[in-house]
C-alpha cells in the first residue's frame, strides 16, 4: 500500500453545540461524505430524560450520566472498527472528557456556535422535537465552549460546511480516497 493510500487513523468526530444548532443535519452529513457510521446523541436518552425535558424540565448532570457513559461506550466501539461521527451537545467540559475517555487521541471536536437569536428561531421554527425552546436559556447557561475545536462558519450552507469539515478534518489527499 503506497503512502496515498494507507487508511487513515479511525476518527470519532463529536458535533456538539446548543439544541438547534444544527448539529443532526451537519453530522448526518458530514457522515455519509467521510462514508462513516452517524449516531445521534438524542437516541441515546433514557425515556426518563426525555420525558423530562418534554415537561420543560433541564437534566442534570446525574441525568446525563448514564448517557455521556453510553455515548462513550458507541465512541470507543466504533473507534477499532470504521470511526463515526456523533451528535451530542457536550456542553460542559466535564461532559467532554467523559466522552472522550479512552479516545483522546481519536476523537475531533465540531462546535456549531451561533447566537442566541438564529438558535432560538431554529428552535420555534422545528417540529417533531423533545426539546422544547424553553430550555434554551439552560443550555446557554452551561454551555462551556471548547478550547480545541473546528467552529464553522453557520451562515454558510450545511453542504459547504461539510465540504470544509472534511478538508480540515482528513486532508486533501485523505479527501480525496474518501470518495
Amino acid at each position: 500500500m503506497d503512502e496515498n493510500t494507507a487508511q487513515p487513523e479511525l476518527k470519532i468526530i463529536f458535533v456538539m453545540g446548543v439544541a438547534g444548532a444544527g448539529k443532526t443535519t451537519i453530522g448526518r452529513l458530514l457522515a455519509s461524505e467521510a462514508k462513516l457510521p452517524f449516531y445521534d446523541g438524542d437516541d441515546f436518552h433514557p425515556p426518563a430524560n426525555i420525558e423530562k425535558m418534554r415537561a420543560g424540565q433541564a437534566l442534570d448532570d446525574q441525568d446525563r450520566a448514564a448517557w455521556l457513559a453510553a455515548l462513550n461506550q458507541q465512541a470507543r466501539a466504533e473507534a477499532t472498527t470504521t470511526g463515526a461521527v456523533i451528535a451530542c451537545s457536550a456542553l460542559k467540559s466535564a461532559y467532554r472528557d467523559i466522552l472522550s475517555a479512552g479516545l483522546e487521541h481519536q476523537v475531533v471536536w465540531v462546535f456549531l456556535q451561533a447566537d442566541y437569536a438564529l438558535i432560538r428561531d431554529r428552535l420555534h421554527n422545528r417540529s417533531g422535537h423533545f426539546m422544547p425552546p424553553a430550555l434554551l436559556d439552560s443550555q446557554f447557561d452551561i454551555l462551556e465552549p471548547p478550547s480545541q475545536a473546528l467552529m464553522p462558519d453557520l451562515r454558510q450552507p450545511p453542504q459547504q460546511i461539510v465540504e470544509q469539515l472534511v478538508q480540515d478534518i482528513f486532508g486533501s489527499v485523505q479527501a480525496e480516497h474518501r470518495g
